[in-house]
């Protein structure tokens, strides 16, 4: 299936790992940011390093919304609501909201090995609260680390991903397979992203703590759990 999928803010670590390790799988990427020349330069990055077949291009984030079928934001946490109310009206009918993002206090001068408190419970659960009510949300990839994404090394990683719909949650699981070394989990409803949010700040605690790229790994569960259909 022909599909295309837009990485808002791409052009920061995260989302760019990201739109590499995808185009990297043959996937289609547009990357997003809010200056449509570095996203352009961002692609072009990609290109150089995975040759000019590399289908993957860059413009202005709103622009992206209305080509793509899968947005992945990747935005840091103080710009989170202030591009969804921007991209709002741009998002097709039948696309799915892939939600990376992380409240950390950082964002406000606090501490990045801390959450804070959102009165939604987590950032994704803000973002199904912004974009038309049709859209589905789906929480994963918080706690992969931005520099293994940008290296050659498999990914040591497992993705819990969370949606109220199964159907974009199996997807999005599907494509989190595509990155070398990830086993992707089924973690239930939408509202449990908040807990992989405040792992995700634990992660970042010990990377400062012992100089590493933590990631998690679920052991224990049958075979099933880690297979995708």
């Amino acid at each position: 299936m022909s599909r295309s999928i837009a990485v808002l803010g791409g052009t920061g670590p995260e989302g760019f790992g990201l739109a590499l390790r995808w185009a990297k799988a043959g996937e289609t990427v547009i990357i997003g940011s809010r200056d449509a020349r570095r996203a352009q330069e961002a692609a072009e990055r990609i290109k150089s390093k995975l040759g000019s077949q590399a289908h993957v291009s860059g413009d202005e984030n709103t622009a992206t919304c209305g080509v793509a079928d899968l947005l992945v934001l990747t935005v840091p946490f103080e710009g989170h609501a202030a591009v969804l109310k921007q991209i709002k009206s741009m998002i097709r009918h039948g696309t799915i909201v892939i939600d990376t993002t992380v409240p950390l206090a950082a964002s406000v001068g606090g501490r990045a090995t801390r959450t804070l408190g959102i009165w939604q419970g987590s950032a994704a659960q803000e973002t199904a609260e912004l974009v038309p009510k049709d859209i589905p949300v789906v929480a994963a990839f918080q706690s992969v680390s931005a520099e293994l994404l940008n290296s050659d090394a498999p990914v040591e990683c497992d993705v819990v991903v969370c949606s109220d719909n199964t159907d974009a949650l199996q997807l999005v699981r599907s494509l989190a397979a595509k990155i070398p070394g990830v086993r992707a989990i089924d973690g239930g409803k939408l509202e449990n992203a908040r807990i992989l949010e405040q792992i995700t700040a634990l992660l970042i605690g010990l990377n400062i703590r012992h100089k590493g790229h933590s990631g998690i790994r679920i052991t224990g569960l049958p075979d099933a759990a880690y297979r995708i259909d």
